[in-house]
This record gives C-alpha cells, sequence and structure tokens, in this order.
C-alpha cells in the first residue's frame, strides 16, 4: 500500500551530504580543469597560438589558422571518442578514485607539453592528449564517484559540482590571459599544469570509490534508510549489462544524443565566446569580462537546476534548461548587436550552469548506479561524437560567412530537436533504486 507520508531521498533537497563533500570539491576541481585545459582556455590559446605563428606556418592571416585549429579540434575529439572506450574500461577496473587522479596528472603534464607547441602537430598531439585525459578523469572518474556516492541525490549533488564549470569560465579565462601575457604561452600553462597535477595529488588521498569506505551510506542515509529504499547491489553490480546489450538499448542512444546536443550546443557557445562577442562591437577585454560575468551567473545555473532536478525530477529539468537556452540563442542571433549579447550573456550563464549538471544526472537516472561505470564507459564516448560537431559547425560557419552567427541558427534547431527526444524517453526505467522506491509507494505493479 502506498504511504502519502514517506519521506523519499529522491525528493530531498537538503545539502547534507557529509563526507561526500569531499567527492564534490574534488569533482568540481576537475570541472574547473576541464573547462580551462580544453574548452573555454581555448578562447585565449586560440588567438595566442594563431597571433604568434600565422607568419611562419605559412597562413594567410591569424583568422586562417583560427579557423584551422577549430578544425583540428575537432580531429583531437574524434580520437578521444575512440580512446573513451579504452579509458572506460580502464577506469571499470581502476574505480572511480585512482582514475580520476591518474588522468587528473596526466592531463596537467600534457598541458604542460601543449604549451610548448610551436607546429599545427605539436599542437595538435597537445590538445589531443589535454582532451582525452581531462574528460577521463572528469566525466568517467568523476561521474562514477557522484553516481556511487549520490545515487537519488546526484541531481542537487551535481549542482554544486558543476559549479567549477562556471568558475572555471568566470577565473580560467583572465587567469590564462594573464598569464600567457605576462610569461609567454610556454611559462604561463606550464603553471596551470603544474596545479592540476598537484590537485590529483591531494585528491588521490582524500578520496574513496564507494561512501562504505568511510563508514557511509550512499547520499548520507542511515542504515534504515538505505534497506528501505535501495536496492542491494548484489551481483546486479557486475552482471546487469554487457557492451552488448547496452549498444542493443535504444535508451543509451536517446541519452548520449540528448547531452551531446546540449553539450555541443554548450562547447560550441563558451568555447567561442569571446570571438563572437567581439562581432557584435565588444573588445577583447570587454568580451572576457562578459564571459566572466557570464560564468559567475552559471553558479546559480548550476545550483537553480540541481534544485529542480532534485526537486521535479530530470525530465522537467531538461525541458526547462532547454526552452531557455532557446530563447537566449534566439536573441543574439536576431538582435546581433550588443543589446542582444548583453542579453545572451547572462541568459547562457543560467544555461551552461544548468548544462554540465545533466552529463552525469541523465544517464544515472535511466540505468541507476548499479554497474554505472559500464554504462558510463559506453555511453560518454557516443556522446562525444555529437559534442565534438561543434568544432565543425563553428569553422564552418567562419569559413562560409566571415563570423559566427550562423552557427547560432544551428544551435537553436538542433535544441528544438531535444526538446522531442527528452519527451519520449522514460527517464527511470532500468534504476533498481527508483524501482524499489516505486514498490515502496505503491506505484510498481
Amino acid at each position: 500500500m502506498s504511504d502519502k507520508n514517506v519521506q523519499l531521498q529522491s525528493e530531498n533537497t537538503k545539502s547534507n551530504f557529509g563526507m561526500g563533500w569531499i567527492i564534490i570539491f574534488f569533482c568540481m576541481f576537475m570541472f574547473w580543469f576541464l573547462i580551462g585545459y580544453s574548452i573555454d582556455g581555448q578562447n585565449i590559446v586560440i588567438d595566442a597560438f594563431a597571433g604568434q605563428h600565422w607568419e611562419e606556418l605559412g597562413y594567410a592571416d591569424q583568422t586562417a589558422l583560427h579557423a584551422q585549429l577549430l578544425n583540428l579540434a575537432f580531429y583531437a575529439g574524434l580520437i578521444g571518442v575512440v580512446a573513451y572506450f579504452v579509458l572506460g574500461r580502464l577506469c571499470v577496473m581502476m574505480g572511480g578514485r585512482l582514475f580520476s587522479a591518474v588522468f587528473l596528472a596526466l592531463a596537467g603534464a600534457s598541458y604542460i607539453y601543449y604549451g610548448h607547441a610551436t607546429t599545427t602537430t605539436s599542437y595538435f598531439i597537445g590538445l589531443t592528449l589535454v582532451t582525452i585525459f581531462i574528460n577521463g578523469a572528469a566525466y568517467l572518474g568523476g561521474g562514477n564517484l557522484v553516481t556511487q556516492w549520490f545515487p537519488k541525490k546526484k541531481g542537487l549533488a551535481n549542482g554544486y559540482t558543476t559549479m567549477g564549470h562556471n568558475l572555471g569560465s568566470a577565473l580560467y579565462v583572465p587567469l590564462v590571459a594573464a598569464l600567457i601575457g605576462g610569461m609567454g604561452m610556454a611559462n604561463g600553462m606550464t603553471v596551470l599544469g603544474v596545479l592540476g597535477i598537484i590537485v590529483a595529488i591531494i585528491g588521490y588521498l582524500l578520496v574513496r570509490n564507494f561512501p562504505q569506505e568511510r563508514g557511509m551510506y550512499p547520499d548520507n542515509v542511515s542504515k534504515e534508510v538505505y534497506e528501505t529504499e535501495y536496492a542491494d547491489m548484489g551481483d546486479e553490480n557486475t552482471s546487469r549489462w554487457t557492451v552488448a546489450s547496452l549498444l542493443k538499448t535504444k535508451e543509451m542512444w536517446i541519452v548520449a544524443i540528448i547531452i551531446g546536443i546540449n553539450q555541443m550546443v554548450t562547447t560550441g557557445v563558451m568555447s567561442q565566446m569571446v570571438p563572437r562577442n567581439m562581432e557584435l562591437g565588444f573588445s577583447q577585454p570587454k568580451a572576457i569580462g562578459l564571459m566572466t560575468f557570464c560564468a559567475l551567473i552559471g553558479v546559480v545555473g548550476s545550483y537553480g537546476f540541481g534544485w529542480i532536478d532534485q526537486k521535479f525530477g530530470v525530465k522537467f529539468a531538461i525541458r526547462a534548461f532547454l526552452c531557455w537556452y532557446i530563447v537566449a540563442l534566439l536573441i543574439n542571433y536576431t538582435l546581433n548587436n550588443m543589446t542582444g549579447g548583453y542579453i545572451c550573456v547572462a541568459m547562457v550563464g543560467v544555461a551552461i550552469g544548468a548544462a554540465a549538471n545533466f552529463m552525469t544526472s541523465l544517464p544515472a537516472s535511466v540505468f541507476g548506479r548499479h554497474n554505472f561505470d559500464l554504462v558510463y564507459s559506453i555511453y560518454f564516448p557516443i556522446m562525444e561524437v555529437v559534442l565534438m560537431l561543434n568544432y565543425k559547425v563553428n569553422s564552418l560557419a567562419l569559413q562560409l560567412t566571415g563570423g559566427l552567427r550562423g552557427a547560432y541558427l544551428v544551435f537553436i534547431v538542433l535544441l528544438a530537436i531535444n526538446i522531442v527526444l527528452i519527451s519520449i524517453i522514460n527517464v527511470r526505467k532500468y534504476n533498481l533504486d527508483y524501482a524499489k522506491e516505486d514498490a515502496l509507494t505503491g506505484k510498481a505493479q
């Protein structure tokens, strides 16, 4: 019989994470480096490299080399797709703690190499390694840690961890700009690479794979609540899915496409926000300042949409996010002036704060924590194929029109497609913890 007075953990919006805050802050730092190393930092690194080397490398002008570097980012991402299948298997074997620490350190070391690039070949190698290693650490390793520690409060937990995305946009871009401006590209990026290695070491010392290793239960609940509302891990944790069965599951593909589109748009907008704002008439310092403002607003978006996800469910949260994002980009596209830029920056700030939340929240909602390391190892590379198309969209926009405005129209159409996709998927279908919760409340038959 249903008990309407039961307080379910999936509806609990209190931030009582206990020792789980260690996981949240570690993942937050990894997201900060992810944004800086491979996405928003490109606003500065691409221009710095192109401005310094376009003549000696034989390009007609700086814009021509800029477009070529965007193309290289796309191919770096494609190589990453293959690598993520391998890294996913390594994460299953190593566990999220060791995997995240090792690959964050490798990302830091690769960033140092990347900063010393003087040719398009060395630039490409450095970017490829950095992209693979930092995405592996933050998403494969970090995603598994969050799902095991916060299976029912993942929405709220992700609302905090993804603040690292926004703080990366707000702080990393002006920081790397100042370091490169004052020390040069090689030395400035070396400082940030070393910082990543230091954080990796600290993370390994403090983080654990499962809350039980810290004397806790998932979501920091009591033993009684855990036994009542959560499914036993048991043999299901290792035998529930295989690679073949996941590839035959339509929900796997739909989830990967939905998140891939979300991240394609977000990466496409944020990685070229400074150049786009300069197209609208802003100076580079002003454009960088607007990006910082955008990112700070995103901190509110991270928590706000995390709370919405926790309170009303991931499907409702994603629909609201998509509608908001479409309006923001429409304003930028239709006004195409500084006024539109100001409005769009504020609205996109909220959207980017939400986008990263769903990277883990949606697949974790659909598939649950049981065997999630394998699920994520298949989902993530498929999602990355879609995400990396943003570089092609931006590059083609630059080559065909000389600007980035046309890319925004493509992004708007894709977000509209996502509204349809999120509406047709059952976002709790394979989640054993939710199944037990439904049985407890009388929803299961």
